[in-house]
């Protein structure tokens, strides 16, 4: 079960260690940079003008390896369809800002009713196709009772727990994406998290799926670890979240991915409570957020900030895991 799996994870690299060389100097002639917010660390205004749409080297690497390696298996090309079809609207998010010269692309109601469609397409294909049923399982009820506790709440809600999950997964990707590194480097933590998921539940479909996210994010993370000579953009970010919501609600692992994904939760944590307070009290809670900022703002270092959120995310990948006790 994991030799395709490992397989899907060094084809990927392998793409992505060899797509780069190609892109980046492309990139760089069609001058499509980074616009960088001026109300941001001063420290980011050196990194405008890098290259974006740096999605599109990972993203070739996932889609080779997954074709060859988990062709005939539905799951795996559900998996892949969403993370292209995410990536697609992050690329024309990211096509619109370089082509108007301006820090917004997509209107944010266009992205989401984007995303919820494919969220209704995910939804219908786990029910009606993939058998996944309805069913929602708590994480840690194994230390409750063998089998653990779940709930099913019929399809209407399930339907909505999947558009929430993917589209709130991609959302708060997209503004963990902040910092050199930051972003890839936890997503493939969490891919490799969910590889072991997949596999504990025999999904091996998701598993070899994920293992092209991880492979795909590592070889990335060649070009974009600090300082980095791309960035992924909206093209990446909205792609890598809707891989790892697919893989959590194919693994009936909605819930774990709260857990497992803990740093991206707290990273649009906060900025929603950022937004809260300073509507209400006229006063904000972080120096800046989202949370990375804060901490930048607070005096770290960027790769100190990296570092330790990577460190935070494989803790909380590894509590997540935990929580699959006595689920089986």
């Amino acid at each position: 079960m994991t030799a395709p799996v490992m397989a899907a994870f060094g084809v990927a690299l392998l793409v992505s260690l060899l797509v780069g060389p190609v892109l980046i100097p492309a990139l760089k002639r069609l001058q499509i940079g980074q616009r960088v917010r001026h109300d941001g660390p001063a420290s980011h205004l050196a990194k405008a003008g890098t290259p974006t749409m740096g999605g599109l080297i990972f993203l070739a690497g996932i889609t080779v390896a997954t074709l060859w390696l988990g062709r005939g298996n539905a799951e795996a090309m559900a998996v892949l369809l969403v993370t292209l079809t995410y990536g697609l609207i992050g690329f024309l998010d990211d096509f619109l800002k370089v082509m108007k010269h301006r820090s917004l692309g997509l209107r944010a109601r266009e992205k989401i009713f984007a995303q919820v469609v494919v969220a209704l397409g995910l939804a219908a294909f786990a029910v009606f196709f993939a058998g996944r049923g309805t069913d929602i399982v708590v994480p840690f009820s194994g230390f409750l009772c063998d089998g653990g506790l779940r709930f099913d709440w019929g399809f209407g809600f399930f339907v909505f727990f999947t558009v929430l999950v993917l589209t709130g997964t991609a959302n708060s990707l997209n503004l963990t994406d902040g910092l050199d590194g930051l972003a890839a480097g936890l997503t493939a933590i969490a891919a490799l998290v969910y590889v072991l998921f997949a596999l504990i539940v025999d999904k091996v479909g998701v598993a070899v799926a994920l293992g092209a996210v991880a492979g795909g994010c590592i070889g990335f993370l060649f070009y974009n670890r600090h300082p980095a000579r791309i960035f992924m953009g909206d093209t990446g970010s909205l792609a890598l979240g809707g891989a790892l919501g697919t893989a959590a609600v194919l693994t009936r692992s909605e819930l774990f991915l709260l857990i497992a994904g803990a740093v991206f939760v707290a990273e649009a944590l906060s900025v929603i409570l950022q937004v809260i307070a300073f509507q209400t009290t006229g006063k904000r809670i972080f120096l800046m957020s989202p949370l990375h900022h804060h901490f930048e703002l607070a005096g770290w270092s960027e790769n100190r900030v990296v570092v330790t959120f990577w460190l935070a995310g494989l803790f909380s990948g590894l509590l997540g895991l935990a929580g699959l006790y006595r689920l089986g």
